[in-house]
């Protein structure tokens, strides 16, 4: 992390890239970093037939399976190429690719819901026409204290030409699951509920939420720091 000095944090311990939003992913030795985050990354998502708004796990009474889901590509992305199709796992255990016939049906009556699979607009072109119309996906506020919502559902809209909820890349730390656990013994802080593109470990792997004291700065990661990536004030995607 660096502005006008920089320093080691700590190490990336794992890599993760979700070729179907709101699905479970694939573990990464490496990736490429563009614009649009991890090559390949939330390159499709599941859209509903009914009101045309992007399936997203963020309403879980809607979605609650989407989680039993796993996504992987069939042949590694690469750059200035059209997105290689993807093979998902159903929570059977039936294994379907996104270029078969019937698809639509399939994961339709997997759903209990009227879905398609469709392709983030990733290309110059596709994404200025793209941009005339907003996408949008649903997040549910569950009845607590201090939210902006309680116990409803409102849309909200996704950048342009992607399927992301905000930020193109997602980092979480092992500090910050730790704490978490820490504060609240009885619950489930595993790495896949928050689904990061990068956790890292920091200092030791103290029990901190460490993320706070890096924004304002610059996070470069890679060798040798190839991808860097200014932290806002709200960095989750």
């Amino acid at each position: 992390m660096s502005d006008s000095t920089s320093a080691v944090l700590g190490s990336v311990v794992a890599l993760w890239r979700y070729p179907v939003k709101s699905m479970l992913g694939e573990e990464l030795n490496g990736s490429d970093v563009s614009r649009h985050g991890l090559l390949g990354d939330r390159a499709y998502a599941l859209v509903d037939g009914s009101n045309g708004k992007v399936a997203s796990a963020k309403n879980p009474r809607k979605w609650p399976q989407l989680f039993d889901f796993r996504a992987t590509f069939v042949n590694q992305p690469q750059f200035d190429a059209a997105i290689p199709p993807v093979r998902v796992t159903l929570p059977d255990g039936t294994l379907v690719t996104s270029d078969q016939g019937g698809l639509a049906q399939i994961l339709s009556q997997a759903l209990h819901r009227q879905v398609t699979l469709e392709a983030a607009a990733r290309g110059t072109q596709e994404v200025a026409a793209a941009s005339s119309r907003t996408v949008q996906a649903e997040e549910y506020w569950p009845d607590m204290e201090g939210l902006d919502y309680r116990d409803t559902v409102t849309d909200f809209d996704l950048p342009a030409g992607t399927f992301f909820d905000s930020a193109t890349v997602h980092l979480l730390t092992t500090n910050s699951l730790e704490r978490l656990r820490e504060l609240y013994p009885e619950g489930r802080f595993e790495v896949r509920r928050f689904r990061p593109n990068v956790v890292l470990e920091v200092g030791g792997g103290a029990k901190d939420f460490v993320e706070n004291s890096w924004v304002g700065h610059t996070l470069a990661l890679g060798d040798p720091y190839a991808c860097e990536l200014p932290v806002p004030a709200r960095a989750a995607s």
